[in-house]
């Protein structure tokens, strides 16, 4: 096959054996043009061609067989020219392409330093599949640049229906010692599906998906897509105002919602109208969508992530979830959505042991591996995983305009010893538990959203006393926006599925929270966690017939609006499902419709209403954070589980709130006030339009100066059985 060919045209017989299996590391070097002693050679290899042409300057020239599927022609050319090159295959027409080797790298030294120093802030940008054109002498090139992180591989190819997944076609070179490997593809666009063919040192073939991929196909079909957004945004507006926002001082009610379970078969464009409507006339402030990166796994939710810069494929294109979350903004709703940082599944073809050896992951099992989960670790220490991480956080909030991160598990990144057995954990340099590099990365995450983007919330799912979660990392804290109150959650709902006749027993777990109130900025959730797996709605976990249930509903959400800290609601609280939540199914909108729909309509138009007069009332939110915010008047009344309380705005403005948490009404009830004048009734739980009694109350109580409990004023209420009433002071 080579006879009669100059030796200077074949490729050296080593440097052969290394592309025949995908194993070297610069495969420009050989094909593609290149100068000789004499002129020039062009090397092309095209896998089946029959016959392969080269089209330059105004000539056609055959490329000659030497084996391999590669293809040779000699040129008198010094100087490197613009061409194209025609090829036939069997029973197809011919296919011109400009030649892939004969492209620049699309990384410059900059990339390849920043990358290298961990501090690439655009990284999908150069990383993953990006498509571009070239403008060169014979016209534009479009294609498409592939570029992927594998120190530890011998040799990568990009693979697809274009090359008939043969790794030979499109072996990628790497770039020095940043570890990145590259090919530009012309004629490889949008809807192209592919993946990465990464030879391991141990020479076994890993076919894997980009870990930047910005699309994928839909699971359980587990190949990367490329994409390019054409997604023309309308919220200029929305994006000013955000970012002179002070959540601290702002209301904040957020509704968290599983996407393919809000109604079973809504896809993005569906929910963009439905979804948007529903929580607008909710009177939501904010919505919060459970992980939507991509996730081998439905029944994860979203909390193992194969593809952390892809949105889930199951419920639409990504502009199609650009376009919801525009939809949001238009209707004055901000959108979080849930972000995993701590931890991937070990689906193989996906980030684990991404090119044979632990790379995004920490290579001692006892540091990378969470084993009660099935799942591996990050390797925080390592400044590209790091990297991959920030990049990734900055990534939602560029390219789909998310106005906060809901870091998830975060106490599971923060000790290394979490959900471990002793000898199962490694002790950081110092011998204690905490993970030094979550902590560092945590800190990095959040420092870069926050200066790169002010207005963006960063939210903590921390389930442990880890002091300075919402500190600022200038003070040595972790730097979060706001964190769950984890322990504020627990001690409600254990205190309110006891029967009201056990109550006063307990009276110190409903108070407690206030001791700890102000250490953190808060958010109150009652999250999907707390409906799943066994633990029954909050509705079923009220005490009592179906009457009962629904004042204690009511009454529970009356106090936590009326407690310091933001609100989260998970689908289906805000009208009181009765069933736990299932992913495989729609929310329970039967419970509005049929026996027992007045429980629930009532549940549904309370928290409308309680969201208008929350909305409106800045004593109720502008100090959330502030101990000058709250003022006991009754936290002492055991005996009659009643709690009294004023919530002050920075404006000076007050709210007085009582929650009667005893099955037992209280009539002509003295309570102190801070305050003289008129106090006028804005809510009562136990109104009959909730599906409450319906017992009259004065619109307006008076304040008379008369001391009561240490108060140079005080009020007589009548208290309704297992109910809140919200007074808002007027002077």
């Amino acid at each position: 096959m080579t006879d009669g060919i100059d030796q200077h045209l074949l490729i050296p017989e080593q440097d052969a054996n290394r592309l025949r299996t995908c194993s070297h590391h610069a495969p420009h070097d050989f094909y593609g043009w290149h100068p000789t002693p004499d002129g020039s050679v062009i090397r092309t290899r095209q896998l089946g061609a029959t016959r392969v042409e080269l089209l330059i300057h105004d000539d056609v020239i055959d490329l000659s067989p030497i084996g391999d599927d590669i293809w040779v022609v000699d040129l008198p050319d010094t100087d490197s020219p613009d061409y194209r090159l025609r090829i036939h295959w069997p029973d197809t027409e011919p296919v011109e392409t400009a030649d892939p080797y004969h492209f620049l790298p699309t990384l410059g030294p900059l990339d390849l330093h920043l990358i290298s120093e961990g501090r690439h802030e655009r990284l999908w940008e150069v990383l993953g599949a990006n498509p571009r054109s070239y403008e060169t002498e014979r016209g534009t090139v479009t294609g498409t640049s592939f570029a992927v992180w594998a120190p530890n591989a011998t040799g990568v190819a990009v693979i697809g229906d274009f090359c008939a997944w043969n790794p030979n076609q499109f072996p990628m070179r790497s770039l020095g010692s940043s570890g990145v490997w590259e090919v530009f593809l012309p004629n490889i666009g949008p809807g192209t599906i592919y993946k990465f063919a990464i030879q391991t040192k141990e020479g076994h073939r890993r076919d894997k998906a980009d870990p930047m991929a910005k699309a994928t196909q839909a699971p359980p079909e587990t190949a990367s897509v490329v994409a390019d957004s054409s997604y023309r945004w309308n919220d200029g507006e929305w994006m000013r105002q955000r970012a002179g926002q002070d959540i601290d001082s702002s209301p904040m009610s957020v509704y968290e919602v599983h996407l393919g379970s809000w109604r079973i078969g809504y896809g993005y464009r569906e929910l963009t109208e439905k979804l948007v409507d529903y929580v607008v006339e909710q009177g939501f402030t904010h919505v919060e969508l459970m992980p939507v990166a991509e996730h081998p796994f439905g029944g994860s939710w979203g909390y193992q992530v194969s593809g952390y810069y892809a949105p889930t494929a199951r419920w639409g294109d990504p502009d199609e979830l650009r376009a919801l979350i525009d939809a949001f903004h238009a209707r004055g709703i901000g959108v979080i959505v849930d972000w995993v940082p701590g931890h991937f599944p070990k689906d193989d073809f996906a980030l684990a042991r991404f090119d044979g050896q632990a790379l995004y992951e920490h290579p001692d099992w006892r540091r990378g591996e969470q084993k009660e989960w099935g799942t591996y670790i990050f390797d925080f220490g390592r400044r590209e995983v790091r990297n991959f991480l920030v990049a990734n956080a900055l990534y939602w909030i560029e390219e789909f305009h998310v106005d906060g991160l809901r870091v998830d598990a975060v106490a599971s990144m923060l000790y290394l010893d979490y959900s471990r057995n002793e000898g199962e954990w490694l002790p950081n340099q110092y011998g204690g538990r905490e993970n030094l590099d979550a902590v560092q990365f945590l800190q990095e995450m959040n420092a870069t959203v926050h200066r790169t983007h002010p207005g963006v919330l960063t939210i903590a799912e921390e389930s442990t006393s880890w002091p300075g979660v919402t500190a600022r990392t200038e003070h040595g804290g972790l730097g979060f926006s706001l964190k769950w109150n984890m322990g504020w959650m627990n001690d409600t709902l254990e205190y309110f599925k006891l029967d009201p006749i056990h109550r006063s027993h307990h009276h110190n777990e409903i108070t407690f929270s206030l001791i700890y109130a102000y250490s953190e900025r808060y958010v109150l959730p009652f999250s999907h966690d707390e409906v799943v797996h066994g633990k029954g709605s909050l509705w079923g976990r009220m005490p009592g017939d179906d009457w009962n249930k629904a004042a204690g509903l009511r009454t529970l959400f009356g106090y936590m609006f009326s407690h310091p800290g933001k609100k989260l609601l998970f689908m289906g609280q805000e009208f009181g499902q009765t069933g736990e939540w299932d992913e495989a199914h729609s929310v329970d909108w039967s419970n509005l419709e049929g026996w027992g729909k007045e429980f629930h309509e009532g549940i549904h138009q309370l928290v409308r209403d309680m969201h208008g007069i929350y909305r409106d009332t800045p004593a109720l939110y502008t100090q959330d954070s502030e101990p000058a915010g709250f003022q006991w008047v009754k936290g002492d009344d055991a005996e009659h589980n009643v709690l009294g309380y004023v919530r002050w705005g920075s404006d000076g403005s007050g709210l007085l709130a009582i929650v009667n948490l005893s099955g037992s009404s209280h009539s002509d009830y003295p309570l102190g006030v801070p305050r003289g004048g008129e106090w006028d009734l804005v809510l009562n739980t136990d109104d009959g339009k909730y599906g409450g009694a319906g017992n009259e109350l004065p619109a307006t109580v008076t304040a008379a100066e008369s001391e009561w409990d240490g108060y140079p004023n005080s009020v007589t209420l009548d208290i309704p059985a297992m109910s809140v009433q919200w007074y808002r002071w007027r002077g």
